[in-house]
């Protein structure tokens, strides 16, 4: 089934090409069919997008059934590619097995547009179906579900992470059955909705040779690492996979057929319903809500829901039924996965106690520690208001709602690269998670080590490094930098640059080192800023981060190599947030411990240094768990690299070197603004007698930074609403309307070019009303009164 541009011309191009692409891998085009249509139940959106659908029969004698689905899969890719120009040129199923009729119309409408529909002569064992909304994208033919195999209601919060992650493993993916896949990359696509594009992996890995049981369970696992209740050798299944592939994390209900199995499955939190009902006669219908179609209730056999990470499947050649205990029991049975785990994994937490964690410290005398304090804008107030409540309670301290000082560029201060990003947060149909009551479902579980192949199973596959937190104590730090174990070499790369080459190439050069590092076969990459020296500046970590990521995914290297970034800068949970947004696989915080050793020197925090550092890590955790659940997001491995910020202010060469697809709408700070910042701290820094800055971004600090609602401006507007007099109004008005430059609307002024018009001129406000959509047709019946009272107000 195949959508074609309706320039007769191009409609022939694509046909050619088709044609070609069948041909050359040695399968016979019997012909094309126009597919018979009635376009008069389609809306003006759907007419004016609407392409020709035509049909291509495609047949075979020498190729077995496998070989035929995969030269199949591989002329439509080619045939994508070539054709890739053309934006009406889509494929919606060429299979042995599925064909697929979509479009932009109502349900009730399917069998009134394709004719194909409402001829009893066309029979199918398997009906997959779902309507939808557009909800975030524009409507298009192409974007219709079912996809290929998938039919999916939900959101894939982990979209621009799971993307980046195919296209990063794009060497590792390796089958007999596709000898050429470097020909058909990208197998993801990145344009699509987040739907079509989960579609292209499942595509994909089952056409590689996984069958569907793993292929799903892979991609969308259930919660294992929290429940304690789950089988040791399923859980095993789990675990082996997720160290190859990141579950695609989000509100998801499922329903999907590869021509022989039937398969729902829900999200591992169950954010979407699924009920299913087996009748007598044998037919078996699952769906959102019960009673999408009639029958009688004495007909029912059985009948229930898909719960919270199961799955309900149906073998049509078989005609068995499979729930999620008999799929589990399939899983965890093919390979001695427990064993491979037992023997060839390390999880680094059985390993750690207090006196190596003592020990583990590279030694820095107060006046070190205040020096790197003052190149990495350490202030008191954060020392006091963020830190320190972190290390006696290990929870953040509270603040007030709100956020009144300057956006990063536009402040006049120094600011931390970390402050120009936005966290994005679930919107739409799409609730967050609830840290605290829903913990069984999160996890920041990381593994360190070479990722394999994932269409193999060996137990090489299990040799991997395993941390239940990305944010790294001062020993696990150490043994990860110095473990002379085979398969996890380490190198070390400073992020310190000499000014006169600046930050910009200091940048390139940083990537070329970890590049180079790489193809000697180290596997830990460690960013470190932690080396200071007079006369040289460091890199800024987030900076250093995203743009050595990117770098490694062109060059085909990122899953050869992790990246563990050792800096000061990342104090809060937000900067570590940044970091792991923007690829990085484990944060060692080592000047927050060493300004958490300070306070408990001074006896501002009572208690030992370790057990603030501990106290410190659980509240960082916490934190990003807060921060991942904000997004809908389960696991710290789907947040990874998935760049779920809005950065605010960076120009468009920081972004490309350093952020490349976070969105940008707002430019600003270039690279040479940042290494002049980076040079006044420089400054402070190797200057003895100077302090550290007394800070301000939190709360209003006299000569820091500007505060929107500052003692002058609260007490004007609260004299001018006492007294009443319009002097001391104004005087409030001009605080606010004469200040610098704090917010974006300050950017903007009334035009003074423009001639204004008699008051006899202007529209009556009932003519107003009518430019306003959502308002228009509750307004219209409004009394005169009531408009007037409106238009007053």
């Amino acid at each position: 089934m195949v959508f074609l541009s309706q320039d007769p011309a191009l409609a022939e191009k694509a046909r050619n090409q088709v044609d070609a692409e069948l041909s050359q891998l040695g399968l016979r085009v019997k012909g094309w069919r126009e597919v018979p249509t009635d376009e008069a139940c389609l809306g003006p959106i759907a007419k004016d997008t609407l392409p020709r659908i035509e049909q291509v029969f495609v047949d075979t004698e020498e190729k077995s059934e496998r070989e035929f689905v995969i030269s199949l899969f591989t002329a439509r890719r080619k045939a994508e590619i070539a054709l890739g120009d053309d934006p009406d040129f889509y494929i919606c199923s060429l299979s042995d097995k599925v064909i697929s009729y979509k479009g932009l119309m109502m349900p009730v409408d399917l069998p009134v547009f394709y004719k194909d529909l409402s001829d009893e002569r066309l029979q199918t064992a398997i009906c997959t179906y779902h309507q939808r909304f557009s909800t975030n994208t524009a409507p298009r033919w192409p974007l219709a579900q079912p996809f290929r195999f998938l039919a999916h209601n939900g959101e894939i919060n982990t979209i621009e992470g799971n993307r980046a992650w195919s296209r990063a493993r794009s060497t590792k993916f390796a089958t007999p059955l596709l000898p050429n896949v470097d020909e058909l990359q990208p197998i993801v696509n990145t344009t699509g909705s987040d739907s079509s594009s989960m579609d292209n992996m499942l595509e994909f890995l089952m056409v590689g040779g996984m069958d569907i049981y793993r292929t799903v369970r892979m991609i969308v696992p259930p919660a294992w690492q929290n429940v304690e209740t789950m089988d040791s050798n399923l859980r095993a299944f789990y675990e082996f996979n997720s160290m190859h592939m990141e579950p695609w994390d989000g509100p998801a209900g499922m329903v999907m057929t590869d021509g022989r199995y039937a398969v729902c499955m829900l999200d591992r939190n169950g954010l979407r319903p699924s009920r299913w009902v087996m009748l007598e006669d044998g037919l078996l219908c699952t769906a959102s809500e019960i009673g999408v179609f009639d029958y009688e209730p004495s007909s029912i056999k059985a009948q229930g829901r898909v719960g919270p990470g199961q799955i309900l499947v149906v073998d049509t050649q078989t005609g068995e039924v499979m729930h999620t205990a008999d799929v589990d029991k399939i899983l965890k049975s093919r390979q001695p996965y427990r064993k491979w785990l037992r023997e060839h994994s390390i999880p680094l937490e059985q390993t750690m106690n207090f006196v190596e964690e003592s020990t583990a410290f590279r030694e820095m005398s107060p006046e070190e520690t205040r020096t790197h304090m003052k190149m990495f804008q350490v202030t008191f107030e954060e020392r006091d208001q963020v830190l320190r409540p972190l290390g006696e309670s290990g929870m953040e301290a509270v603040g007030s709602m709100g956020d009144d000082k300057p956006m990063a560029v536009l402040s006049g201060r120094v600011r931390s690269v970390y402050d120009y990003f936005r966290q994005q947060f679930a919107q739409v149909t799409n609730p967050p998670i609830d840290p605290l009551r829903e913990a069984i479902v999160m996890s920041l579980q990381t593994c360190i080590g070479r990722e394999k192949n994932v269409f193999e199973e060996t137990p090489e596959h299990a040799r991997r490094i395993v941390l239940k937190s990305p944010v790294l104590s001062a020993s696990k730090f150490r043994r990860l930098r110095d473990m002379n174990i085979e398969g996890f070499e380490s190198e070390t790369l400073d992020m310190q640059y000499d000014p006169a080459v600046g930050l910009k190439q200091a940048i390139v050069d940083l990537c070329q080192q970890a590049e180079d590092a790489a193809r000697r076969g180290k596997v830990i990459l460690i960013l470190s800023d932690a080396y200071i020296k007079q006369g040289k500046l460091p890199i800024h970590a987030a900076m250093a981060t995203g743009a050595v990521n990117q770098h490694l995914v062109s060059q085909g290297l990122r899953t050869s190599a992790n990246l563990v970034v050792e800096t000061a800068t990342a104090r809060d949970s937000h900067h570590f947030a940044v970091l792991f947004g923007f690829g990085a696989t484990a944060v060692y915080p080592y000047l927050a411990y060493r300004v958490l050793n300070d306070l408990c020197r001074t006896g501002e925090i009572t208690g030992e240094p370790l057990q603030a550092h501990e106290s410190y890590r659980k509240g960082i955790n916490k934190g990003l768990m807060k921060i991942l659940s904000k997004m809908g997001i389960s696991t710290i491995a789907s947040y990874r690299s998935a760049q779920l910020f809005e950065a605010v202010g960076l120009s468009s060469e920081v972004v490309n070197l350093c952020f490349k697809g976070v969105t940008s709408r707002i430019e600003g700070a270039r690279f040479e603004h940042f290494q002049q910042e980076q040079t006044l701290l420089a400054a402070e820094a190797w200057s003895a007698r100077k302090p550290i800055q007394q800070g301000g971004l939190l709360k209003y600090i006299h000569n820091g930074e500007y505060h929107a609602y500052n003692p002058d401006v609260v007490t004007s507007i609260h004299k001018a609403v006492s007294s009443g007099d319009v002097r001391d109004y104004q005087r409030y008005a001009d605080l606010v309307n004469k200040r610098g430059v704090a917010t974006l609307r300050d950017l903007l002024g009334i035009r003074k070019d423009i001639q204004p018009i008699p008051l006899s001129e202007v529209e009556p406000a009932e003519s107003l009303f009518t430019r306003f959509d959502s308002a228009a047709m509750s307004l219209g019946a409004l009394s005169p009164e009531a408009h007037e009272a409106l238009a007053v107000a």
